[in-house]
């Protein structure tokens, strides 16, 4: 079962771990990105975030061939893309429902030449934010948080910063 879903450029590191399982039930973390999940020393670098944890680096194909299994495990898994625009295609795109979750958590998003910051370390593209309006159009929530206490606000208050339809 899914109990948390964030978008983290950092994808799994020691906020994630700390902080955010104390907020949701986690006994793993499932990370979507294919770079990462091609790339032997950043798949170890990932996996020693969290040695208490049962952590899988996947590729978007992995992950969607195995999204069922994951939906019907006891195991609580927290599911993190790098990118929004991955979490759009999960969410959105190929109709993944992340058990009872409804709400999807925005962590770091670095400066990037051509980002809108919106608050610190959360600087998103036009693209990203076209991605946040689908998400939410798909029915979820969008916060931009680093942390639980340090939200910024959800998508609706960002939005007239971008041209979505």
């Amino acid at each position: 079962m899914i109990s948390f879903v964030r978008i983290d450029d950092r994808m799994i590191h020691g906020q994630t771990v700390t902080r955010w399982a104390l907020e949701y039930p986690c006994d793993g973390i499932i990370a979507v990105n294919d770079v990462a999940a091609s790339n032997p020393v950043l798949k170890s670098a990932y996996k020693g975030a969290a040695p208490d944890k049962k952590i899988f680096v996947w590729t978007m194909d992995h992950f969607l061939q195995n999204q069922e299994k994951v939906l019907k495990s006891k195991t609580r898994y927290f599911l993190i893309t790098k990118n929004p625009l991955d979490m759009k295609h999960i969410l959105v795109d190929e109709h993944f429902v992340p058990s009872d979750v409804k709400r999807v958590i925005v962590g770091p998003c670095n400066d990037r030449p051509g980002t809108v910051k919106l608050g610190n370390n959360q600087s998103i593209t036009q693209e990203e934010a076209q991605a946040f309006e689908d998400i939410t159009k798909a029915g979820y929530t969008v916060e931009f948080a680093l942390l639980k206490e340090t939200s910024i606000g959800e998508w609706p208050k960002f939005r007239g910063q971008f041209d979505v339809h």
